[in-house]
């Protein structure tokens, strides 16, 4: 199942892509999302330029799309690539500045390899699950085989990095290393909209129990604070510029639209996530005095990621690599669910199928392959992710019937 979907990337998704922009005139370089942040870096870095000025945007065009996007063009893409980061993205970069982007995009494809293979066990620290050796196999294959981690991977996404430093910073706290996980969780802030509502969290839980837990928020705001400051040395008053980056990308994208906004309306959306949000910083406020190795804290955790994924506004696949720890949280809880009522084995099925489909899609795929020729499999690209929306949303409904079986739940912890 794991190669099937690295066999649907490769040779069917990017030569129906390939063919679709041909026939529509639409360019494509190395469409590679490192490429923006680390020219902005080496621009800034080597030579003082605004990264966020529309010189240095060109530039980054004319690599990630190949020429300089042209607005006569209607077959030209509206994203304009520019570098709608925080400047101090470019500390984590400032190591490969000198270096030829080609050796840095095939390092740097690897490093996600390894990053996101070596979340796992990390994630598994965080919600006190010690599989099988087996069963350990099986989930390494399954998350670099899956579509999120795929497509980070073959896009160079940022949001991979992101996504391990979370699951050591919960596996730090689950340990005790409070100091050092609030430092890395300040550098995971490179992708705000996906740290920042965990960070809320943490901070409530902080709060829970200030005299045994204080060195976490240190560490945060101080790793922060150091960063804001340099950052501002290197490019003064970069946050109006970065703020601008972030308005300029949200209207030439069509507005940033959560999960819930494209499966609902957009008012619609916002009322829900309004609703799961309330719903999300009570449970969160119930369980601030939570110590970080108990169950409490693992599923507060893993629900706090689980309901990011779903209200932030974007909605690609690889931020769904945030859905692991919750995904293996329920996993391990999978008797008691199913043991619970009828209700709950009906979600159960639900959210399986809806976490299996891509595989399935895929393997099926692949085997027609054999069988057809490879123009009409492309014709099937679409398929693998008719689920990828409604992912998330099962993985939150499994959670809640969770929630409502707490005394089941602590005993499969044990």
């Amino acid at each position: 199942m794991a190669a099937s979907m690295w066999f649907y990337v490769q040779y069917v998704l990017v030569p129906y892509q390939q063919a679709d922009a041909a026939r529509h005139d639409r360019p494509r370089g190395n469409l590679s999302d490192l490429y923006p942040r680390w020219l902005g870096a080496r621009e800034l870095l080597l030579h003082h330029r605004d990264p966020y000025g529309p010189e240095v945007t060109r530039e980054i065009q004319a690599g990630y799309y190949g020429r300089p996007l042209d607005p006569n063009r209607p077959g030209d893409p509206k994203d304009q690539q520019g570098f709608a980061y925080p400047v101090y993205v470019v500390f984590l970069l400032a190591p490969t500045v000198k270096l030829p982007y080609s050796l840095v995009l095939a390092g740097f494809r690897w490093l996600l390899v390894l990053l996101t293979a070596a979340s796992v066990p990390f994630w598994l620290r965080a919600i006190r699950w010690c599989p099988p050796r087996s069963v350990l196999a099986i989930l390494f294959l399954l998350t670099i085989g899956s579509f999120p981690a795929a497509q980070g991977i073959k896009l160079q996404q940022l949001s991979l990095l992101v996504s391990a430093l979370i699951a050591v910073v919960a596996a730090l706290l689950i340990s005790g290393h409070l100091l050092l996980a609030g430092g890395l969780l300040a550098l995971a802030s490179i992708k705000p909209q996906l740290v920042f509502p965990l960070a809320g969290w943490f901070t409530l839980w902080t709060l829970g129990d200030l005299r045994q837990r204080w060195r976490f928020l240190a560490g945060f705001c101080l790793t922060l604070g150091v960063l804001l400051v340099a950052a501002e040395r290197i490019l003064p008053g970069w946050m109006g510029r970065f703020r601008e980056a972030i308005t300029a990308y949200n209207q030439y994208t069509g507005g940033g639209r959560s999960l819930l906004d494209v499966l609902l309306t957009p008012t619609a959306g916002k009322v829900v996530a309004a609703g799961l949000t309330v719903l999300v910083v009570w449970l969160a406020w119930q369980k601030r005095r939570a110590p970080a190795d108990s169950p409490d804290f693992s599923f507060t955790l893993v629900t706090v990621l689980a309901a990011t994924v779903v209200v932030i506004p974007m909605f690609a696949p690889y931020n769904q690599l945030l859905l692991l720890p919750a995904i293996f949280l329920l996993a391990h809880s999978s008797e008691a669910l199913w043991q619970r009522n009828l209700g709950t084995r009906m979600v159960f099925v639900v959210a399986v199928v809806l976490l299996v489909w891509p595989w399935l899609a895929t393997l099926a795929l692949a085997i027609a392959s054999a069988f057809l020729p490879s123009t009409s499999v492309q014709q099937a690209w679409a398929a693998p992710l008719y689920t990828s929306l409604a992912i998330p949303l099962g993985v939150l409904a499994l959670l809640a019937c969770l929630a409502a079986a707490p005394l089941h739940w602590h005993r499969s912890e044990r």
